[in-house]
């Protein structure tokens, strides 16, 4: 089981839900699409050749964005990641993917 984190601008935050759990990602037991959300704000500077969604190039944005947490099966976790990046709005969105314990 992996922990699923990305962060996205509210304005896609339910597309890129959709799409993650889309893959089987988000299932606890008996139930799906289960996750978590937090509310921020996220900094970034894109640099020179960047094609940012947001912002220009040498200029620090600072965005509202949501923290999203779901659980995710080993075998879907790449998938789950593939269309987390093709859902996302950024060129290249932050998330973390770690193996869990189980007890």
């Amino acid at each position: 089981m992996y922990k699923l984190v990305f962060f996205v601008p509210e304005s896609h935050l339910e597309p890129v839900k959709t799409a993650v759990f889309s893959t089987g990602a988000g299932r606890i037991g008996d139930y799906d699409q289960c996750c978590f959300e937090t509310r921020g704000s996220g900094q970034f500077r894109p640099l020179a050749g960047a094609a940012p969604f947001i912002g220009e190039a040498g200029a620090l944005e600072r965005v509202e964005e949501v923290r999203v947490e779901l659980v995710c099966e080993d075998q879907l976790i790449r998938t789950a990641v593939n269309a987390l990046r093709a859902a996302h709005p950024y060129e290249e969105p932050a998330f973390d993917a770690w193996p869990l314990s189980e007890f």
